[in-house]
């Protein structure tokens, strides 16, 4: 069979395709089951697939591409304009394929199976970060119910405030003295599991010579640039550091028209995570230049008192992003102005 461009509507155990010629006509629209999918596309000569991003796509992107075929991932949102009539597997296949048609469509970078390893790390540390501070807060909350409070917020002033309730005569019951106890032993297990995962980005950065590179922009460390490394590969799929910065949602949205053009804030688009962690370096870079005066450091500075602090270090950020695309598609080090 010959086909142009398939679109594949992915799932567990069943998937729905959709296949188009050179004439833009309908040849295929069949459901397979997971078990004979392979051998369906081995079957085609090389054409284009194209898919959603979703759970799932990276690794059947992978097995396509194998098999000689052109794969492209498409963000979901990008989708839903050409979904035509209700919502079902063969809609869904026939909008895929149609938004892949699109020459200025914008497609999601295949990840290989190292870059889902190392962004795996992340996840599961993120999720564990989240489950202490729920703990923490759950702690600091019941013990505020016996009037026992800590001016100081985080987890060490938590961490320090249970250990001197267990430890004084705090005149809680001897059942609250004891479920506090647990609670401390579960709060130290989370700690040690944290910097477990802390220790393996720090080995996942020490071996990656691409991540030592980004270590040296002020407000990236080695959890902020192994996650970019893992995210985004090379970079090279990105034309310019402004689509990098634009792909992290860290450029302004638009509201212009008749000529007259209106900025408003950043339109927070693409991985949640990532921007939040260049947006924390560069909240934490912002503190260590306030008495620099290399030309970056004035800049920012300037921006600071100019505007504000938030939009200071949102800047700073979208900069870092700009510099990232940089030493990533250019191979190159970082030339620190301050030095």
């Amino acid at each position: 069979m010959k086909l142009k461009r398939i679109g594949v509507d992915l799932a567990k155990q069943v998937f729905q395709v959709h296949g188009v010629d050179s004439h833009e006509q309908v040849v295929c629209r069949k459901q397979i089951k997971r078990s004979g999918l392979l051998d369906f596309f081995r079957q085609l000569e090389p054409c284009r697939v194209v898919m959603e991003a979703c759970g799932g796509s990276h690794y059947w992107a992978r097995q396509f591409q194998a098999l000689g075929h052109e794969v492209r991932l498409i963000a979901p949102q990008f989708v839903k304009p050409y979904v035509k009539g209700g919502k079902n597997d063969a809609n869904d296949a026939e909008a895929i394929c149609e938004a892949g048609s699109r020459p200025t469509m914008r497609y999601v970078p295949i990840k290989s199976e190292e870059q889902q390893a190392a962004l795996s790390v992340h996840r599961i540390r993120s999720r564990a970060i989240r489950a202490r501070t729920a703990l923490v807060n759950e702690i600091r909350g019941l013990l505020g119910e016996f009037g026992l409070i800590e001016a100081r917020k985080g987890v060490a002033a938590t961490r320090a405030l249970l250990a001197r309730t267990l430890e004084e005569s705090s005149g809680l019951p001897a059942a609250m003295r004891e479920l506090m106890g647990e609670l401390q032993d579960e709060l130290q297990e989370k700690d040690k599991r944290i910097a477990m995962l802390d220790r393996l980005i720090q080995q996942q950065a020490r071996q990656d010579e691409r991540v030592q590179r980004l270590m040296q922009i002020e407000g990236l460390g080695p959890i902020s640039a192994t996650a970019m490394v893992a995210a985004v590969g090379d970079a090279r799929q990105f034309k310019s550091g402004r689509q990098l910065a634009a792909w992290l949602g860290l450029v302004p949205n638009q509201y212009s028209s008749g000529g007259k053009e209106r900025l408003g804030s950043i339109s927070k688009r693409g991985d949640t995570y990532l921007r939040t962690l260049l947006i924390h370096g560069a909240r934490s870079a912002l503190n260590a230049i306030a008495k620099k005066t290399d030309p970056r450091s004035v800049w920012i500075n300037e921006l600071k008192c100019r505007r504000n602090t938030n939009i200071a270090t949102v800047a700073l950020a979208n900069k870092n992003a700009r510099i990232i695309w940089a030493l990533l598609s250019k191979g190159e080090r970082y030339k620190n102005a301050a030095c």
